[in-house]
C-alpha cells in the first residue's frame, strides 16, 4: 500500500493505577512518542496513516498502555492511543512467524518434531499445542498448533525448520518487519517468551501494519477465524485437537487474530472484524486483566464500524 501524506494526530494514553485497578489509557498523557520513519511502500498500514474525519459518538473507554484500529483497506485511523509505544508484545509475535513460515512452505508441506521443541517449551514455560517428539504434521496443522493454542513448540519446530535454524529464522523476522515498514519493531525469537538481556519490542502501529498483511493471506486468515480445530491421526502423526485462546472469536464478524501474556508485557490482543462490508484490525498492548481486552475490542469494532470517514 502506498504511503499517504495525510498527517495523522495521535493522542497517547499511560497506564495508571487507581486502588490497584488500571485506568483508562486516554485519561492521562504519556510522554510524547518518538515517531517512526516511513514506511515502505510494501507497508499495509502506512507509517503517515490518514487520520478519520468524523466520528458518530465518543470512542469505548480503553484500558491497557497502548491501542489502534484502522481499516484494512484504506489504512485510515479509526482509533489511536500510544500507538507508537515500544513493548514487549508476548505470543503476538507468532503472527510473524505465521506469516514468514507461509512465505517459505506449502501448507502440506511436513514438519517433523523434535524432541528439542517440546523441550524449549516446556523449559521456557511458555504455552504449549503438546506436540510430540517424532511426528510429521503438515504446515497447514502446525500453524493451527501455532496460533489456536499459541504452541511455543510449534514456533520452535517451524523457526527451526524454515531459518534455517531459528537464529535465521529470527533474523528473517527482523528483515521482514523492515520490508513492511516496522520499524519499532525488534524480535529475539519466533515465539515472545522473556529472553535473557531483552524480551524484544514492537508498537500497536507496528502490529497493525502486520495485521492488515497477515490476513491477506487466506489460510492465515482461516486459521486465526478457527475456534477449534482437529488434525486426525495419520500414517505420520498422532491425533490432535487445539481451542483458540482469543475469545473474541464467535462474535458477529470476527476473524481473529492473536493473544498475548508475559508478566512483562501484560495481556495483548491484536484482533480483526468485519463491520458495515469493511474489515477494521486493531491491537490493544499492556492490559491487566484478560477478559476485558476482548470486551474492550468488540466495543471498538463496534465503534470503529461507525465512525464517518
Amino acid at each position: 500500500m502506498h504511503d499517504r501524506k495525510a498527517p495523522l494526530l495521535l493522542c497517547a494514553g499511560a497506564l495508571a493505577l487507581v486502588a490497584g485497578v488500571a485506568a483508562p489509557a486516554h485519561a492521562q498523557t504519556a510522554p510524547p512518542q518518538t515517531s517512526s520513519a516511513h514506511a515502505t511502500a510494501h507497508a499495509a498500514v502506512p507509517a503517515s496513516m490518514p487520520a478519520s474525519r468524523a466520528v458518530a459518538a465518543d470512542p469505548p473507554t480503553v484500558y491497557g498502555k497502548a491501542a489502534i484500529l484502522v481499516d484494512a483497506e484504506t489504512g485510515a485511523v479509526r482509533f489511536g492511543e500510544a500507538t507508537n509505544r515500544r513493548m514487549p508484545i508476548a505470543s503476538l509475535t507468532k503472527t510473524m512467524t505465521a506469516y514468514l513460515v507461509l512465505k517459505s512452505a506449502k501448507p502440506g508441506d511436513l514438519v517433523e518434531v523434535r524432541p528439542e521443541d517440546t523441550r524449549y517449551a516446556r523449559e521456557g514455560g511458555g504455552t504449549t499445542a503438546y506436540l510430540r517428539a517424532g511426528d510429521r504434521l503438515p504446515v497447514k496443522d502446525m500453524l493451527y498448533a501455532l496460533m489456536l493454542p499459541s504452541g511455543a513448540d510449534a514456533a520452535h519446530a517451524l523457526a527451526r525448520t524454515y531459518g534455517p535454524g531459528v537464529g535465521g529464522f529470527v533474523a528473517r523476522m527482523n528483515a521482514t518487519a523492515k520490508q513492511l515498514g516496522m520499524n519499532d519493531t525488534y524480535y529475539v525469537n519466533a515465539d515472545g517468551l522473556p529472553m535473557p538481556g531483552s524480551d524484544g519490542y514492537s508498537t500497536a502501529k507496528d502490529q497493525a501494519v502486520l495485521g492488515v498483511q497477515a490476513l491477506r493471506d487466506p489460510l492465515l486468515r482461516q486459521v486465526a477465524s478457527t475456534r477449534r480445530h482437529t488434525a486426525a491421526r495419520t500414517a505420520t502423526h498422532r491425533s490432535y485437537t487445539w481451542a483458540n485462546t482469543n475469545r473474541l472469536l464467535g462474535s458477529p464478524g470476527a476473524v481473529g487474530l492473536k493473544t498475548g501474556f508475559t508478566r512483562a508485557a501484560g495481556f495483548s490482543l491484536a484482533f480483526a472484524g468485519e463491520r458495515n462490508g469493511r474489515l477494521l484490525v486493531g491491537v490493544l498492548l499492556g492490559e491487566s486483566v484478560s477478559s476485558r481486552r476482548f470486551d474492550t475490542a468488540r466495543a471498538l469494532l463496534d465503534w470503529g464500524g461507525r465512525v464517518k470517514v
